[in-house]
């Protein structure tokens, strides 16, 4: 009987001991690892590649002509119109079309933008844009031109983007009241009412 025991045993560790077979239950299933986490193994690549890919052939090395003046200008407080907020005042510089010169409003300044919106639709000339772009801004400009004591403000500016900037995604409009409605000296002085 302590014959068949021994050989009973001797069976038992060899089919319990680390003999290689996938019926072993893994350790995280073991009660004495109950809570821990298992730690990640990273794999690093041993050598990088020889060569960097290129750039494939007839990428345009230069940006076209005019497109700076659709990027702000991180020297200044020069900034392109559609990055005008409601209630921002500026100057207008007619040499650089399109951009405005941030000012705070308690300075003297051309204008102050009453809202700022976003055109929606479909439209592929200026003309169109012009009209899409008075047409949102016509009630907000006559509701707060109304409010301004007399001869404060003579004229309104509408700025809108070019086809070709409205092709690309910019769809901005700033309407604004200005102290002129031409490019003269009266400047506001204070911020509209």
């Amino acid at each position: 009987m302590l014959l068949g025991i021994g050989a009973v045993s001797a069976v038992a560790l060899v089919v319990t001991s680390g003999d290689g077979s996938s019926d072993k239950k893994p350790p995280t299933e073991s009660s004495s690892s109950k809570g821990r986490l298992p730690s990640p193994s990273l794999s690093i690549p041993s050598q990088l590649p020889s060569e960097l890919p290129s750039l494939p052939s007839g990428v345009p090395s230069e940006l076209p002509s005019g497109v700076e003046s659709l990027l702000p200008s991180l020297a200044s407080d020069e900034v392109p119109y559609y990055m005008l907020r409601t209630g921002d005042c500026f100057d207008i510089d007619d040499s650089r079309p399109g951009q405005a010169v941030k000012r705070p409003c308690d300075q003297k300044h051309d204008a102050e933008v009453v809202t700022a919106t976003e055109l929606e639709g479909a439209y592929t000339t200026d003309a169109a844009l012009k009209k899409a772009a008075s047409g949102l801004c016509r009630d907000p400009l006559d509701s707060k031109a109304a409010k301004q004591p007399a001869d404060t403000v003579r004229g309104t500016l509408v700025q809108y983007p070019d086809p070709a900037g409205f092709k690309i995604g910019i769809d901005n409009v700033a309407c604004s009241l200005a102290a002129d409605d031409a490019r003269g000296n009266r400047k506001l002085t204070e911020p509209l009412k």
